[in-house]
């Protein structure tokens, strides 16, 4: 028996980077994972992998802002495989500038991804969580940042989003221990993904709805990330996703409205 089986997960953002990671990581120990992502190509791979693999997967592709994404996600889980047991709120993408640069769509569009659509997906599930009891506890895992814990230079919205998803967290885990479910957010500090990994240059873009993102860090910034972390490497995705796995389990019963920072120790 896996330690997850019989458990269905929501994961936005799983196309890719580190929410690709916990689909698979979740799925690879019993649960059935509803696999989201903007574009198409990804969260079909993604599903493709799990099922591959002796897991259970479907997609729901589209953006978690828009405004019907909320209450589709939820309905696909439930739908799909007849119930909702674990949520992780891990999509979104950043849009650095310090404050006197920073236009007002770029600070909307960050609070929007990593704040108000975790919001939206929390306030869907509440009333399937309310109606349908579980015997074990359900588990909700919000990705938040050392941004949001400490700040970072340029980046007055990501840091805003990720301290209020934190907020967030602690307040929703006050609200939903009568329900059995444990709330808490992981902070992670500097994990490769596509919007780290590469050396920051004027044409280093990834297009997001539409948008064009600029990614990459400076070479200056991976080096002082090797010189000063304890363990002398940044995080790869598969480790970031072992933390959330963590708080997915029944063993973590007792821990809520905590924020899990994800460093290797670097603050």
């Amino acid at each position: 028996m896996k330690t997850l089986d019989g458990n269905v997960a929501l994961i936005s953002g799983s196309g890719r980077g580190i929410g690709r990671e916990v689909a698979l990581k979740l799925a690879a120990e019993g649960a059935s994972v509803v696999v989201n992502d903007v574009d198409k190509e990804p969260a079909d791979e993604t599903v493709a992998d799990i099922v591959s693999a002796g897991g259970k997967a479907v997609a729901c592709i589209g953006s978690v802002t828009d405004h019907d994404f909320a209450d589709r996600f939820v309905a696909t889980a439930t739908d799909t495989f007849g119930g909702l047991d674990i949520i992780v709120n891990n999509a979104g993408y950043i849009m650095d500038n310090v404050i006197q640069k920073m236009t007002d769509d770029q600070w909307q569009n960050v609070l929007d991804v990593h704040l108000q659509a975790p919001f939206r997906i929390l306030r869907a599930a509440q009333p399937y969580i309310k109606a349908n009891p579980t015997d074990r506890h359900r588990k909700v895992v919000n990705v938040s940042s050392v941004s949001g814990v400490y700040g970072n230079p340029g980046q007055a919205n990501y840091a805003a989003a990720k301290a209020g998803v934190i907020g967030l967290t602690k307040t929703l885990a006050k609200e939903w221990g009568r329900y059995k479910v444990n709330v808490n957010a992981v902070a992670f500090g500097f994990i490769l993904t596509r919007m780290t990994e590469s050396v920051a240059g004027d044409d280093t873009y990834v297009e997001i709805e539409g948008r064009k993102i600029k990614v990459g860090v400076s070479q200056d910034i991976m080096s002082a990330v090797k010189r000063t972390n304890p363990l002398g490497r940044p995080g790869t995705p598969a480790e970031a996703a072992g933390a959330v796995y963590a708080l997915c389990l029944q063993e973590t019963n007792y821990v809520s409205g905590q924020c899990l920072t994800v460093d290797a120790g670097s603050r």
